[in-house]
């Protein structure tokens, strides 16, 4: 069976207990397992295709609950490492009323960012398998090597490769580097999903017609930007399609955009999609590919927490 590696953080996000106050002003939590890459693999994972993370958590009770968090979603844990020279990331999030977030990160001494490549499994990916990434990881540390070297293994696999930067800025020091480490990083994928905003931030283009256009570099395809509560474009160099999302009333947005390119890539991953056969696929099966990923991100938006929310194939009121 064909699997999805997602490579990157895996954390806990405190969430709050009572909605509508800024972040110094919440008096209680709940916590949750986070992380763009682990939240990704747990929706393949629910919707019934092999998912693994790649991540490495803290030998320490908060790893120890996010290995297990996994574990129950249905997620491989088998590459997920423990190590004592640094602490599981946390992150604390603070809901406005229409479910928005706000965020504060304490991973100074972060576990994951000291996963080494020379830790990686050799032969981890092979043809037909696929591979997703997000940007958090990226700045200069041992995982960013990491990363490197296993989008290498998946190139050469002839795997897909799917990149979500998932603009985190508060964790960078340094705006444009965070901006230009993502371009580089983005050509390598074949698959890229940004919201309005990050492809604004990219590319310093208003229009998003031509800002997805200055993206079509190298092995990039498909391009999904997501419109928030007005549903989402998919891009190919030949066309592009937009379809609206349902309204609904957004209790915790936490997660939803990784909820939405996990649904796309448990399609992609259930039909057997390759890079040869990405671009056909995509443009003749785009408002359904559309209609799914938007309703299933805006259903996971109705719970909180992010894979608390996400909903289970058997449980799924829609079809692709």
């Amino acid at each position: 069976m064909n699997k999805l590696i997602a490579i990157g953080e895996c954390l806990i996000d405190f969430t709050p207990s009572e909605q509508g106050g800024a972040l110094a002003e919440v008096t209680g939590f709940t916590r949750n397992a986070g992380g763009a890459p682990a939240n990704v693999a747990a929706v393949v994972a629910k919707l019934g295709q092999h998912a693994a993370l790649l991540s490495q958590v803290g030998q320490d009770p908060f790893g120890d609950f996010l290995i297990k968090t996994m574990e129950m979603a249905g997620v491989d844990t088998m590459y997920i490492a423990q190590t004592t020279e640094g602490e599981t990331s946390l992150a604390f999030v603070s809901l406005t009323e229409e479910g928005d977030r706000d965020f504060l990160f304490y991973r100074r001494n972060a576990a994951d960012l000291l996963y080494r490549k020379e830790q990686l499994p050799k032969d981890l990916l092979t043809t037909g398998d696929m591979l997703h990434f997000c940007s958090v990881n990226l700045v200069d540390s041992p995982m960013k090597y990491t990363h490197e070297a296993l989008i290498k293994q998946a190139h050469d696999a002839g795997c897909l490769v799917s990149f979500d930067p998932n603009v985190r800025l508060p964790l960078w020091h340094d705006t444009e580097a965070c901006r230009q480490t993502i371009l580089d990083f983005l050509p390598k994928a074949h698959i890229v999903k940004l919201s309005d905003e990050e492809l604004t931030f990219l590319t310093h283009i208003e229009d998003g017609h031509q800002a997805v256009q200055k993206l079509f570099q190298e092995r990039v395809q498909v391009l999904f930007v997501t419109h928030g509560a007005d549903g989402a474009t998919i891009y190919t160099k030949q066309q592009h399609v937009k379809v609206s999302a349902d309204i609904i009333q957004a209790i915790d947005t936490t997660g939803a955009g990784d909820a939405f390119i996990g649904a796309v890539l448990n399609i992609l991953l259930e039909n057997n999609i390759t890079p040869k056969t990405l671009e056909q696929f995509c443009e003749s099966q785009a408002e359904s590919l559309l209609s799914f990923a938007n309703q299933y991100a805006g259903a996971s938006t109705q719970g909180h927490g992010a894979i608390a929310s996400y909903l289970n194939k058997d449980s799924l009121p829609f079809k692709f």
